[in-house]
């Protein structure tokens, strides 16, 4: 179950990435991202880029974890991170939830749920 939840983490969070790319060469239309509540094109790239930048970190995190980067990094402090990724993306899904885009309702809240349920398989697993 842990390896199927490495691989899932690190397809999702790639694919996730690829989409902030996407949004932020206005390929994909950012009306549908951040609850359809940003108006302007600076808004948009202000939140995609912080948005590219924590999926980075998530995916290095997880590549850490899963022993694809050899870093040496202390094992409690990068469960703590998990942790607090786990947490991050529960609080995703349900901003997602509320969102006026129902796109992001019916695709993103899904794939949080699953992202935040791999983060718990990952943590719990021995």
């Amino acid at each position: 179950m842990k390896e199927i939840a490495q691989i899932g983490l690190l397809i999702i969070l790639s694919a996730t990435i690829i989409f902030h790319v996407l949004v932020l060469v206005k390929i994909i239309p950012y009306k549908i991202v951040w609850g359809g509540r940003l108006k302007t094109d600076a808004d948009m790239y202000k939140f995609e880029l912080v948005s590219l930048v924590l999926n980075l970190f998530f995916l290095c995190v997880i590549a850490i974890k899963a022993g694809i980067f050899k870093v040496d990094f202390p094992a409690n402090i990068l469960n703590y991170i998990i942790w607090g990724m786990a947490a991050l993306f529960l609080l995703n899904t349900i901003g997602n939830l509320l969102s006026k885009s129902s796109l992001e309702k019916k695709i993103f809240t899904p794939i949080t749920i699953l992202l935040t349920i791999f983060l718990v398989i990952l943590l719990l697993a021995k």
